[in-house]
């Protein structure tokens, strides 16, 4: 199993940065992602399409503890399997948010594992980062 562990962190308070994380529409303004939209259900159960140049990923979401814990599974679009994500949203002592992004799946193909924990670690470090500053942008007008 490869792991992914990534932080950010926020001048903005949680409830804040878990609105942009709810708000799936919201993802393409904050994150490498074209296009991102609710494909169904809603909630715990609910389908997430995403589409970032050609890659087309879909997601079902797992657990949502707001404004605290947010957790997903992979279904398709990326050559990885057994793929199961949370993200985290702690209070700082600056009235911040403390954002932790954990990741683990095994690749499909022998022998990629370690290139695709590299690509996804820079994506998942540039959403978290993004999703970070986005929060201060609106929270701070």
């Amino acid at each position: 199993m490869l792991e992914i562990d990534v932080e950010a962190s926020s001048s903005a308070a949680p409830e804040r940065v878990w609105a942009l994380l709810a708000d799936v529409g919201s993802w393409p303004t904050w994150a490498p992602f074209d296009d991102a939209q609710v494909e169904s259900g809603q909630g715990v159960g609910e389908i997430r399409r995403f589409r970032s140049g050609r890659v087309t990923s879909r997601e079902r979401v797992v657990a949502l503890e707001p404004p605290r814990r947010f957790a997903y599974e992979f279904l398709s679009g990326l050559p990885i399997r057994d793929y199961q994500a949370e993200v985290t949203l702690a209070p700082t002592a600056e009235a911040g948010t403390a954002i932790r992004w954990r990741s683990s799946f095994r690749a499909k193909i022998p022998g990629t594992g370690w290139v695709l924990r590299r690509n996804l670690t820079k994506f998942i470090a540039k959403t978290a980062e993004g999703l970070a500053r986005e929060a201060e942008q609106r929270a701070h007008g």
